[in-house]
């Protein structure tokens, strides 16, 4: 069954004012603070959210990053989510506008086909002008899911 990304991000939790100054900071505190199936290693995640980064930025621009890992790190494709992370702070992420970046969609799906879509997803609601003021106004789950929901 294809998943949308709002449920996915329905799936997945939102954390705001979280404090880092470089990714690996960000990705410790979301690891360590997401509600997860206990067969998940957390430690997976992060390494690999990080191993991922060391290739290259998943900035996008605009003051958004798509950090993902790999390979798929999520067993069970009912259990595939995309966490927002709300920065306190925004931080140079070598992003191709050299933009800082303020918001982030931490992405973790079950398998390759479900990660290309939610990633096309992503980068067709964050192209939506609303879509980026809300990230930039720390919006709430529901406000930023009514709008991504009205783009498709």
């Amino acid at each position: 069954m294809k998943k949308t990304l709002s449920e996915l991000i329905r799936n997945g939790e939102f954390f705001y004012g979280v404090e880092g100054t470089v990714p690996e900071q960000i990705y410790k505190y979301v690891t360590e603070k997401m509600s997860i199936d206990s067969g998940v290693d957390k430690k997976v995640i992060y390494n690999a959210l990080c191993a991922r980064e060391t290739i290259m930025s998943t900035a996008v621009g605009n003051g958004i990053a798509l950090p993902h890992a790999r390979t798929p790190v999520i067993k069970n494709d009912d259990k595939q989510m995309v966490h927002v992370v709300y920065l306190k702070e925004p931080i140079d992420m070598n992003a191709p506008d050299g933009r800082s970046v303020y918001a982030m969609f931490v992405i973790l799906t079950s398998n390759p086909q479900t990660h290309q879509e939610i990633l096309t997803a992503l980068v067709s609601a964050i192209g939506n002008i609303k879509v980026r003021k809300l990230l930039e106004a720390h919006a709430d789950k529901d406000t930023l899911l009514r709008e991504i929901e009205k783009i498709g």
